[in-house]
């Protein structure tokens, strides 16, 4: 007896349908490239419960004739294209002919449409189990489909989706990406009754982009407009100083097609190289026109990817045209400077003044110095804007020197100069700290342990270098702080160092990232987060850990929401030891710092006495170059 069977209809619709139709999100799509391939100028998407349960898209474009309407549910049934010649040069964004049969497949699907020449639309109502109703409608010129119980007969394939703000989500990236490919059309989406998206579709790119990203994420652009053998760029690039932490605001769109294409973005980051921190990625909408012969869009059902018949010329054209853009755009920020004549610090005295003073000390017989203010230095992370700070032990004594009597200069003008800084290691005095005078009195002499290190000083603005007994030790200054940072969230927890901030940060988000932190809000608070949903793709960040600078706030949100969209299966404990990185990684101090000896030594006390072998990525922070080995080097010892 054979063992191959034939399925029957139903069944093999069903597995059609698996490959075109996964989430809410790719009936979404489907139905709204429809919209836009039917000539509309509005489409509207509405969805409720994540679209599991509701998805509506209702457009104004040509509509469908009341003899179309059945063919169009039939699989590779479509008006895009007739035949063989046609999947050459593909201009439309659907030509497969499967969505709507793979649509009604799965769930209950209502369609209402008009042509222009008809007086009365059609209402056809179709699911799984086939054709329901046939009928007149009155519906105004387009068409519009509802989709309700979307997997209603494969609970297989329903208990895989996600929450239902995550499906949500999906659909509003689905409907973005759509108004950034089609700036010419109107879109608006509607969430559980809520208005979410608007724009105004006046045929502006820059108005979309405003539309989809907020106003943080548009004055962050580089307008590019550029052609190179026969290919056209136009759209914008992010500044280097707007740069992403990752890819997720890289779109792409070829002949109105958003697409995933890894040629394009390696061009985009090879033009950027050399203007971008290390880490960071630019941030892209562009918009190429290729010759349709040139590029094959029939490579998966979902149709974001392409082939290129040569990929050369595509890289050229993104480089050069993002490079041109790139110098015509990217000037360095003007800083306005107030107008107003700011007054002195000081009134300025005038010579009889300060001669009258002199007279009053050579009476007085004592010599008084000027109340000057010491001078401000820029902080440096290795001491301050911490949780592990280094204690007060470990400092020199910061105490000024007392005023000294004039009588006492005679006597020792001639012993050197008295401000002249003494050589700084542990065991002697900070550079900038005076010696005491001679006839000083004298504190009681204690037993000081000797201490065998001696700070050489740091070399490359990155590595502490000590001597210690017969070795030299070498400290990596940022592995250490990071280390001790690190040690200090993980056991008083992230929240115990959040700190509110003044005003709310705001924070753009691509809607994987944005929806991947709403499902974490509780994670990001117990790293000390307090993030808030602000809606359309941003978060407001009310708090922060307070190692965090203002300037590193909104870096490190997009660098933990790329990460938590990315790794949504990684245990919680993985995930919370991961912003415990990120957030002391960001906070130590970085090589190159401007780092004080005093801060030198007090970091390099802290890694001996709390024995600090690694950086929480596991490089090692110190090691030893002994005597012997060096002067084996010099050829002093065999």
């Amino acid at each position: 007896m054979g063992k191959i069977n034939v399925l029957d209809k139903h069944v093999a619709e069903l597995i059609a349908a698996g490959e075109v139709v996964e989430r809410p999100a790719s009936v979404a799509k489907e139905l709204v490239e429809n919209a836009v391939d039917a000539g509309a100028s509005g489409v509207t998407v509405e969805i409720r419960n994540g679209g599991t349960t509701f998805l509506r898209v209702a457009d104004d474009g040509c509509g469908i004739a009341r003899e179309d309407v059945p063919l169009a549910f039939l699989r590779h049934a479509t008006s895009k294209i007739s035949g063989r010649e046609d999947l050459d040069r593909i201009g439309t964004l659907g030509f497969r002919g499967e969505a709507l049969a793979s649509v009604a497949a799965v769930a209950h699907v209502e369609l209402l449409t008009r042509t222009e020449g008809e007086l009365a639309g059609t209402r056809y109502v179709i699911d799984g189990e086939g054709e329901k109703a046939c009928e007149d409608a009155g519906c105004p010129q387009g068409t519009t489909i509802v989709v309700r119980d979307l997997f209603y007969n494969t609970p297989a394939r329903m208990k895989f989706l996600k929450k239902d703000v995550t499906e949500g989500n999906a659909v509003a990236a689905v409907v973005d990406k759509a108004a950034l490919s089609h700036p010419e059309v109107s879109f608006r989406l509607l969430r559980d009754g809520r208005e979410t998206l608007h724009t105004p579709g006046d045929g502006r790119l820059k108005s979309a982009v405003y539309a989809v990203y907020g106003k943080e994420f548009t004055d962050g652009l580089i307008p590019a407009d550029y052609e190179l053998n026969g290919i056209g760029l136009s759209g914008f690039i992010s500044r280097p100083s707007a740069a992403r932490p990752n890819r997720s605001m890289q779109n792409f769109f070829i002949n109105g097609r958003y697409v995933r294409t890894r040629t394009a973005s390696v061009a985009l980051e090879e033009a950027f190289k050399g203007s971008l921190m290390v880490g960071k990625i630019p941030a892209c909408v562009l918009h190429l026109e290729i010759p349709l012969g040139t590029v094959d869009v029939n490579v998966h059902p979902t149709k974001m990817e392409v082939r290129f018949i040569n990929e050369k010329p595509v890289f050229d054209a993104v480089y050069h045209g993002v490079k041109t853009a790139l110098n015509r755009g990217d000037r360095p920020p003007v800083i306005n400077l107030p107008k107003e004549r700011q007054e002195p610090r000081f009134q300025e005295e005038s010579v009889t003044q300060v001669r009258f003073a002199a007279q009053r000390e050579r009476e007085d017989g004592e010599t008084r110095f000027p109340q000057v203010p010491p001078p401000v230095r820029e902080r440096s992370c290795a001491v301050h804007d911490s949780v592990c700070d280094i204690e007060a032990d470990d400092l020199p004594d910061p105490t000024p020197p007392r005023a000294v009597p004039a009588s006492s200069f005679a006597s020792v003008k001639n012993e050197g100069n008295l401000t002249e800084p003494l050589p700084a290691s542990f065991s002697g005095t900070a550079p900038g700290i005076q010696a005491a005078p001679a006839d000083a009195p004298q504190p009681e002499k204690q037993e000081e342990e000797e201490v065998p290190e001696r700070l050489i000083g740091e070399a490359f603005g990155t590595y502490i270098v000590l001597e210690r007994g017969d070795c030299l030790v070498f400290v990596d200054k940022h592995a250490a702080h990071e280390r001790m940072l690190y040690e200090k969230l993980k056991s008083g927890g992230g929240e115990a160092f959040c700190q509110m901030l003044i005003e709310p940060v705001p924070v753009t988000l691509e809607k994987n990232e944005y929806s991947a932190v709403l499902e974490s809000l509780e994670l990001c608070r117990q790293a000390g987060f307090e993030l808030e949903d602000f809606g359309g793709g941003t978060v407001l960040v009310r708090s922060a850990p307070m190692i965090l600078g203002n300037e590193d706030v909104s870096g490190a949100v997009m660098e933990i929401a790329g990460y938590l969209a990315e790794n949504k299966s990684d245990l919680t404990t993985q995930k919370i030891d991961w912003l415990y990185h990120n957030v002391a990684c960001r906070a130590a101090v970085k090589a190159g710092d401007d780092t004080s000896p005093m801060e030198l030594a007090a970091l390099a006390r802290r890694v001996e006495r709390e024995d600090v072998r690694y950086c929480p990525h596991g490089r090692p922070v110190s090691f030893l170059l002994r005597r012997k080995d060096l002067e084996r080097q010099f050829g002093r010892i065999q």
